[in-house]
């Protein structure tokens, strides 16, 4: 027997809290570690989660135990499990201290099955509030802007909704943003107008992209912001981090004016790019306008004149633990957490509150007359505003003024606002409501360039939503921006190579599969789904892919690995996979002695399309609706957890269905279809009615041998100089009847139509 009393004495500290191990004796037979934790009066510990399971016994004292948002109270005698990855930390208020015996150990099949989950920390349980980065009313979106904050923000909201949680998509615009006076200078508009014409617009270009927003707030029209901004500074001015300070500042030689943000640019005191006022894009760091290197005034191009302002201003350096902690609580990149390490570790760091401007909601407090609350000030608490407003209207009662532990907060952003968004905010809700530990996790792009340049409205340099967004496109540009947005690295759009994708990838590939489906089955099985019959080891194979690509793309949609390139590359994947199997399953599909197995295949086919419209939901919603319709399935689809084969007898439209690009005349009305399908089949040696107009060469079974057969009867009948790379990368048969067509005199195209007909 051995005997473990804690003494108090040999302590050290870890997590936040004094710690010391078991006695070896007494904790080295156990199997797990042990060790004994005392907080103190007043002692919060670190928020943390690690992979063991853990268990506390309380032996003395009490506290509040906060698990991934949820408060409990816990007393001696409490006995405590924490598994795997659970966000928790626990705080002393009491007199006495706290002490905890704290058993551990690794359990890999416990910590595996936390870490794949999809949806964590309680996300079943707590409203999830998803936020996309608010647009500067300036100008309208371009796809370097859809493809960051907003297009993520809409598809991570769709998969959470489809997993049963309630989440929501908030976004609105930053009205009061300097940007938004100067556009409106240059447009010989009001900034109030400027803001309200351009909010309409994102709105719209929002709708065209089926980006759906379940709340959204123009600041400058929402009667009930003005008020509750203004509470909210209160708050903050009346914070010990906040004063009252005259600082060092910039003006324009000749009109006076205060200049900051766009009305000055620079050099950056830290990595010395080119830079506007307060913020740099390069190295995300940020600037207190005078220490800029060679500043200039935008208003006169002249060399600006030193002054000091007195204004609000956080001292963001005190809360510097708050800020790390905030850090460990949700998921921050680690982009992040450097960039905080290297803004705080350079000495103090004074964020300010309020500018002097025309443009902006000026404070309660009348020290600062003639002066705005900043609109970074002004967007933090704008969120919080969103919330307040979206639970009014849908019957909950959440304040801004009073934010829930309990709220799930998500945001989206560029990587230009990472230092206000995950530094910034947490220690301005520190400052404003002490007792409130938000539970955040940010999402980071990066910039995305057009032809390898950065996006430029003033350049012309830009791709605008509005001009290419429509029923026909929306999904096409959103399923290649999830392929192509800047996730960690920056990433390019080229035009060219968006062309290629929709005709190869999507009109080819996707929809050329999806038809010839449809064609087999209206053949074989009256258009319905057949039931399975025996299975193969290539069948169950398939299966097997089927569930690996289900299993990649919870995981690549879910809250702690979100990656819309991943999601893109296993939808891709999964119709390609589809493809290869139904090509090698053709050549004994019209043998009669192989039709149960034919029927397995083909009920398989059908199961992969259903995945498709299922797991492609959160990414291309339009397309995944209408092939949900299309096999029979019902409007509103739950993610799913298994590979469902599609009942069997579920009457299937797919034949002739046009999902990708414009309903016009296509490449199956081409006038040389009817005889080159006929050639195909002879070559092929195929019934003479299967379908092989939307089925590729390769899909329909093609043979090298059989290749250079095909290409020797085109060069005998239609004198045609056919490679045979063209004949296999070529898309499906009626996209190569249209090319032939092309190509050829019309009266070798009539006379041949003639013969078939």
């Amino acid at each position: 027997m051995e005997i473990s009393t804690f003494t108090g004495e040999g302590l050290t500290r870890a997590f936040g809290i004094d710690v010391a191990t078991l006695d070896p004796g007494a904790g080295g037979d156990l199997g797990v570690g042990a060790s004994w934790g005392r907080v103190a009066p007043g002692v919060r510990s670190l928020t943390h989660q690690h992979d063991e399971t853990e268990v506390w016994v309380l032996v003395a004292g009490g506290g509040d135990l906060v698990v991934d948002g949820a408060d409990h109270r816990i007393e001696a005698g409490t006995v405590v499990r924490f598994d795997p990855f659970e966000t928790h930390y626990v705080t002393n208020n009491g007199e006495t201290d706290l002490v905890l015996v704290s058993f551990f150990w690794r359990d890999l099949t416990r910590a595996t099955a936390a870490a794949e989950k999809s949806v964590r920390r309680r996300f079943g349980e707590r409203p999830v509030f998803v936020f996309s980065s608010a647009p500067t009313p300036n100008g309208d979106l371009h796809l370097g802007h859809l493809a960051g904050p907003f297009f993520a923000a809409d598809a991570y909201t769709r998969f959470q909704r489809m997993n049963g949680v309630q989440a929501w998509h908030l976004c609105g615009t930053d009205d009061y943003q300097n940007y938004v006076e100067a556009a409106a200078a240059k447009e010989g508009r009001t900034a109030l107008d400027t803001a309200a014409h351009y909010s309409e617009r994102i709105r719209e270009t929002f709708a065209a992209m089926d980006i759906e927003v379940h709340q959204f707030t123009a600041t400058s029209v929402d009667d009930t912001y003005p008020d509750g901004l203004r509470a909210f500074f209160g708050s903050l001015a009346g914070s010990a981090p906040v004063r009252l300070t005259e600082a060092d500042a910039l003006f324009d030689p000749e009109s006076g004016k205060y200049l900051f943000e766009s009305g000055v640019t620079g050099t950056c005191p830290s990595c010395g790019q080119t830079t506007g006022g307060n913020i740099c894009e390069g190295c995300r760091e940020p600037n207190s306008v005078a220490d800029l290197g060679n500043p200039v005034s935008v208003e006169s191009g002249a060399l600006p004149r030193r002054g000091t302002v007195r204004r609000y201003q956080l001292s963001l350096h005190e809360l510097a633990d708050d800020v790390r902690d905030h850090h460990r609580r949700g998921r921050v990149p680690a982009s992040v957490k450097e960039l905080a390490a290297r803004v705080l570790s350079r000495g103090p760091v004074e964020f300010p509150l309020t500018h002097p401007s025309d443009w902006g909601l000026s404070p309660d407090e009348s020290d600062v007359d003639g002066q705005v609350i900043w609109s970074w000030v002004d967007l933090a608490y704008s969120f919080l505003h969103g919330i307040g407003a979206l639970g009014a209207r849908i019957g909950h009662d959440w304040k801004a003024a009073d934010p829930d532990p309990d709220w799930k907060i998500v945001h989206f952003l560029g990587a230009d606002g990472t230092f206000f968004h995950p530094i910034a905010y947490p220690a301005l809700y520190r400052a404003a409501y002490p007792g409130w530990e938000p539970d955040i996790d940010y999402h980071v792009n990066e910039f995305y360039l057009l032809q390898q340049s950065k996006f430029s409205t003033s350049r012309r340099h830009a791709v605008w939503g509005r001009d290419v967004l429509g029923p026909e496109t929306a999904d096409a540009y959103r399923l290649y921006l999830a392929l192509t947005r800047p996730e960690g690295r920056r990433t390019n759009f080229d035009p060219d190579e968006f062309d290629v994708f929709t005709r190869d990838t999507l009109e080819g590939h996707w929809q050329g599969w999806l038809a010839g489906l449809g064609e087999r089955l209206a053949r074989d099985h009256g258009g319905k789904v057949p039931d399975a019959g025996i299975w193969t080891p290539e069948h169950t194979a398939f299966l097997a892919r089927l569930t690996e690509r289900l299993t990649a793309l919870t995981r690549a949609l879910g809250a702690d690995d979100f990656s819309l390139n991943s999601a893109a590359a296993q939808l891709l994947g999964l119709v390609e996979d589809t493809r290869v199997f139904a090509a090698r399953e053709s050549a004994a599909a019209q043998i009669g002695d192989w039709a149960d197995e034919a029927r397995t295949a083909l009920a398989l086919e059908v199961a992969a399309a259903r995945l498709l419209a299922t797991c492609g939901t959160p990414v291309v919603p339009r397309f995944a609706g209408a092939l949900a319709e299309a096999l029979g399935l019902p409007a509103e689809r739950s993610w799913p957890r298994t590979v469902e084969l599609v009942p069997a007898g579920t009457t299937v439209t797919l034949a002739g269905r046009t999902f990708f690009g414009e309903k016009q005349e296509s490449a199956a009305e081409s006038p040389l279809l009817p005889w080159l399908s006929d050639v195909v089949r002879e070559v092929l040696r195929l019934p003479a009615d299967e379908p092989v107009a939307h089925l590729s060469l390769a899909e329909l079974g093609m043979q090298s041998i059989q290749a250079v057969a095909l290409q020797y009867q085109l060069t005998d009948r239609l004198d045609a100089d056919v490679s045979l790379e063209t004949l296999f990368n070529g898309g499906d048969v009626a996209k190569l009847a249209d090319t032939l067509a092309k190509e050829l005199p019309e009266d070798v195209v009539r006379k041949h139509a003639e013969v078939s007909r």
